[in-house]
């Protein structure tokens, strides 16, 4: 790697660690002619920013190197600070709680929250308990910033969590969350659904959202098998979570983790080549991160069409033992047991993007701390990144604001259907109109007007739909 390139990517990871902001679809100004400035043209437009004037500026010439709107980078020292900030830049899912307060929706509906409590969660929580609800938080043990969840018990909202609980602890906690009485569930991993139907909790529960594939995958076992008892709407499935939050949100934030943590180690990200396991939407926004950083990318897959559809974006694709020795493997299933002890012990370093318990399988015991933050050697071996954990929630801030004010819009459109109307138990799809509606409200934000169909192309479209196209008579 080229010291301007070298400079170039610190200088983009530096902006996304500090403000933890988008870099696809943002505007970004570059000035200079150097070979700095160069650089960092190539890779902006690589990951997806547009190149123009206004919004952030790259002056690697220059004191300070980066403006945002014209201004410094700001502090956000405090939690206070990092919350106030991610509301400012969550417009799309203001604009939803609006709806919900002024329609009435949400008013004295009791809603229990529990994803990953950071900054951008908590903006969930304020927007929900603000249009009316009654709002409690519950976040498990490793997934608490603890210093986001006492801004929010400030701010008059409940927190349920503690990172020193485990087992049988963690469980009567979450329980007694549980035990609050909700109308309404917003799950992450369905890990409280789940636990509701386990203690004979859920009877009361109008219904519960949930955002992860992971968490899904038990939910629809369990309405398989007649055992599911309340309606849920897969929020992950929605085009306007899947398509942003894994693809460009998991693949920024975590690749750009990596690269962090392997930074402080004097390890260049592109020192050796990497396999991303796995080429759904978050293996997708992986790959194609990792490639806008200059690195070597094959791709592993169960999938035949999956591994295909990689070999058509450009990538190599091969066989998980074929392509691990002495390369950075990164997971992207969110399966257990993807990343077995015979990859472990021939990979260069393991990552997980994403995350279950147990995607790698490595004993807590082998592990030695290497001198860098976040990072250990297996036996002396390979190198763990985040103990195998999801890598930007344990090593990075999580996924960007503005992808998680889409995913979050998507939520609190799930909490208007579950309220308005009568569902039955199981999963239940996302609807269309809802997710077209957030999509319009993202691109009024950006000030971006788009055509619609023509009556000419309607009348067309439903003659199409008539029996004569459909082989009978006129």
């Amino acid at each position: 790697m080229t010291d301007a390139s070298t400079t170039a990517q610190r200088l983009v990871r530096r902006f996304a660690r500090d403000t933890n902001l988008l870099i696809a679809g943002r505007t970004f100004s570059v000035p200079g002619a150097d070979a700095v400035s160069h650089e960092l043209r190539r890779l902006l437009a690589a990951l997806g920013a547009h190149l123009g004037d206004g919004g952030v500026t790259f002056a690697p010439e220059q004191a300070p190197e980066i403006l945002l709107d014209g201004e410094p980078l700001p502090a956000r020292v405090s939690a206070a600070d990092r919350v106030d900030f991610a509301g400012r830049h969550m417009p799309v899912a203001a604009e939803l709680a609006r709806d919900l307060q002024r329609n009435g929706t949400v008013s004295g509906i009791r809603i229990g929250i529990a994803m990953v409590l950071e900054p951008k969660t908590a903006q969930l929580a304020l927007l929900l308990r603000d249009a009316g609800a009654d709002v409690a938080v519950y976040a498990h043990p490793d997934e608490i910033d603890v210093t986001v969840a006492q801004v929010l018990r400030e701010r008059g909202i409940p927190v349920d969590g503690d990172p020193a609980l485990g087992g049988a602890a963690e469980r009567a906690a979450a329980v007694d969350f549980l035990r609050r009485g909700f109308d309404l569930l917003l799950d992450d991993g369905s890990h409280l659904i789940r636990l509701a139907h386990e203690e004979g909790l859920a009877t009361t529960l109008r219904g519960a959202a949930e955002e992860t594939t992971s968490g899904l995958t038990p939910l629809r076992l369990m309405q398989r098998d007649g055992i599911l008892g309340i309606p849920v709407i897969a929020v992950n499935d929605a085009p306007m979570k899947t398509s942003f939050d894994n693809r460009y949100g998991t693949g920024q934030s975590c690749v750009f983790a990596i690269a962090d943590v392997l930074d402080a180690a004097g390890i260049g990200i592109r020192d050796q080549p990497a396999v991303v396991v796995g080429y759904g939407p978050v293996g997708e926004g992986v790959a194609a991160h990792l490639r806008a950083l200059g690195v070597q990318v094959a791709v592993a897959e169960t999938d035949p069409v999956r591994a295909l559809r990689a070999a058509h974006d450009g990538f190599g694709i091969g066989t998980l033992a074929q392509l691990a020795p002495e390369s950075l493997v990164i997971s992207a299933t969110g399966a257990p047991h993807t990343i077995d002890a015979d990859i472990v012990r021939t990979a260069a370093i393991v990552a997980v993007a994403g995350g279950v318990p147990d995607e790698v399988d490595v004993d807590p015991a082998s592990l030695r701390p290497h001198r860098a933050t976040h990072l250990d050697r297996v036996d002396g071996g390979t190198l763990l990144i985040a103990r195998g954990g999801c890598v930007n929630l344990a090593a990075a801030e999580g996924n960007p604001i503005e992808i998680m004010d889409l995913s979050f819009a998507v939520q609190l459109a799930a909490v208007e259907q579950l309220l308005g109307a009568t569902l039955a138990p199981g999963v239940h799809v996302f609807p269309v109109e809802a997710d077209q509606r957030i999509a319009r409200a993202a691109l009024a934000v950006r000030g971006t007007a788009i055509d619609e169909r023509s009556p000419a192309q309607v009348a067309a479209l439903a003659q199409w739909r008539s029996p004569r196209y459909l082989g009978a008579s006129a």
